[in-house]
């Protein structure tokens, strides 16, 4: 779901409640389109997440607590400077449009106070969040060059103008005129009551078009065309006009619990039943925008490593079955072997010249004879020798084969579970770990950062974090998002913790902190590890065993253990079900 003008007029609202008049005590900058303000008003701390991510831009309060870069971005030190101990002086939409502008009182070096404007646009791959002063840019979390935009710029030094306004109506110039100029523009328009109310009202999303039109009509899909116009845009001003009254925030889920949207109040042309009440609008956007963001930006920061993986996999499979050819080939040296001690023991039954002999095969218990193939310009002799040769040489083949072949099935399990490991990443430590597994493994070269002076400076080592769950008796469950976790939180688990994993595929170690877990405790257990593994939660065999019979051979690749005494349960589990299980955050 977009975060619609219509929706962003309850946040300001929201918003203007709780932190008006606050102080700002800290600016942060967890991502490169992202920041975060912890507002000191009303006695409370709160954050206040400002995003221009073009996927999910959006603002609203938050409670989660995002991990922030080892060191400050540039754009990140330069809000300090100007917004720390700042007081929020105003909160506005501007137009009933998808921007906000928030006016900030705070002093200079001189200790003189000033007026800052912080612009957040939330349109998608044109969001961003632009600190102004006296009418002039200070920064943008995204700079437009004249080649990006001719029209709009978004640079420091320059003088800073709002993007061009839609010719559309805003909700509170509908309600100021009774409706007569939604009258007008709805004029000349045909077709269905939502389209044509989305088309002269500004900040209204499908979804929020149709909802009103159900409201105005009592029909889903009302032709404009018969309706009274007059009586439909002065019931429309109406309902503007008491928008504010209507608040009443709520998640909408889907048949299968998973939440599909957040809504400002409850919509009457969707299904009531499937729309669950929430504390506040902020938290509602939270809890709903925070795991899909987190997964699109994963996703486009693992790309170039999962390609890479994919190719190695690719050069892998091709190198796999050239190995698998050699060996094929090589399994005729017994073959050799035998014509060259056949010749060496019949060589005077041989006569010179001939290109093949047929000899009596003292191997062969039916008492058969052995065809072999003689080169003319050799004696039978020299012949016995290029068969024993040539057996060597294959015996010396099959054994490299075999070696090169067992490494390649080593890498490319090595790099399936990476593979695996980067869709279960949740922060950039955890990438971080993928990555030094496959540095480990010569497959990435390593990147190291530069000082001052040029020297090699070593890469900060943050440790990274289990996803942690709480079954329906309150007992723990850990869960390792990549086989670097995997091998810290097995090593670290108790012996008489019961550890589960996916049978014979990738996947998520598995500890739950019970020696004897109850039946339901150690099917959600088995759900997760059948969730978080290659096949997904369908038709899944889970392993599990007490942690002291899982044991980690010298030197093995990272995640690779050998167990015993396990028992097997199959699994069928769907997100809807992994959802409704506590915890998850790292």
């Amino acid at each position: 779901m977009p975060l619609d003008g219509l929706t962003l007029s309850f946040v300001t609202r929201e918003l203007k409640e709780t932190l008006l008049d606050g102080r700002i005590e800290k600016v942060t900058q967890p991502e490169k389109d992202m920041l975060v303000l912890l507002i000191r008003a009303n006695g409370k701390n709160h954050r206040l997440l400002l995003s221009a991510a073009p996927s999910f831009p959006r603002v609203h309060l938050t409670e989660t607590q995002y991990q922030n870069p080892m060191d400050a971005p540039m754009f990140c030190m330069l809000m300090r400077k100007h917004l720390t101990a700042g007081r929020i002086a105003g909160i506005e939409q501007l137009g009933g449009d998808r921007i906000l502008r928030m006016d900030i009182d705070s002093r200079d070096e001189m200790g003189d106070t000033g007026r800052r404007e912080l612009y957040v646009e939330l349109m998608g791959r044109h969001s961003n969040i632009t600190l102004v002063m006296q009418g002039r840019i200070v920064d943008a979390i995204r700079h437009v060059t004249p080649d990006m935009s001719r029209v709009r710029q978004a640079l420091p030094g320059l003088t800073f103008s709002l993007p061009p306004m839609q010719d559309k109506l805003s909700p509170e110039d509908i309600a100021a005129d009774n409706g007569a100029q939604l009258a007008e523009k709805l004029a000349s328009a045909c077709g269905s009551v939502d389209k044509a109310l989305q088309g002269a009202v500004r900040g209204l999303s499908p979804l929020a078009a149709q909802e009103i039109a159900f409201r105005l009509t009592g029909m889903h899909k009302a032709a404009l065309e018969e309706m009274h116009l007059q009586t439909l845009c002065r019931n429309a001003a109406s309902f503007f006009g008491r928008l504010p009254t209507l608040f009443s925030p709520c998640l909408q889920k889907g048949p299968d619990g998973l939440m599909k949207d957040v809504l400002p109040f409850p919509y009457l042309s969707l299904d009531t039943s499937l729309q669950s009440p929430c504390q506040s609008l902020s938290k509602a956007l939270d809890q709903f925008f925070f795991g899909r963001d987190r997964q699109d930006r994963m996703q486009q920061k693992s790309a170039s490593l999962k390609h890479l993986i994919k190719s190695c996999l690719e050069k892998d499979g091709k190198k796999l079955a050239l190995q698998e050819e050699e060996l094929s080939a090589s399994a005729r040296m017994e073959e050799y072997r035998i014509a060259g001690e056949l010749l060496t023991a019949q060589v005077h039954l041989v006569p010179r010249g001939v290109d093949k002999v047929s000899l009596p095969n003292f191997y062969d218990p039916d008492g058969g004879e052995m065809l072999i193939d003689l080169d003319v310009a050799l004696t039978p002799a020299q012949n016995a020798q290029r068969y024993f040769k040539r057996y060597r040489k294959a015996r010396a083949a099959q054994q490299i084969a075999k070696e090169q072949k067992e490494k390649t099935l080593q890498e490319i399990q090595l790099l399936e579970q990476a593979l695996f490991d980067l869709n279960e990443c949740q922060t950039e430590d955890d990438l971080r770990d993928v990555k030094r597994t496959l540095e480990a493994a010569g497959i990435v070269k390593p990147q190291s950062q530069k000082g001052a002076k040029g020297n090699r400076k070593k890469e900060p080592q943050r440790e990274s974090k289990p996803m942690r769950y709480t079954a329906p008796d309150g007992t723990e469950i850990l869960v390792g998002k990549n086989s670097v976790q995997n091998d810290r939180l097995t090593g670290s688990a108790r012996g008489s913790d019961t550890w589960l994993h996916a049978k014979d595929m990738p996947g998520s170690h598995v500890i739950c902190r019970s020696e004897a877990p109850s039946a339901e405790t150690l099917l959600c257990a088995a759900r997760l590890a059948a969730w978080y593994s290659k096949a997904r939660g369908v038709q899944v065999p889970v392993d599990y065993t007490l942690r002291k019979f899982v044991k980690k051979p010298g030197g093995s690749a990272p995640g690779f253990v050998i167990y015993t005494n396990q028992r097997t349960l199959i699994i069928n589990v769907s997100e809807g079900e992994i959802a409704q299980i506590s915890g998850g955050d790292a």
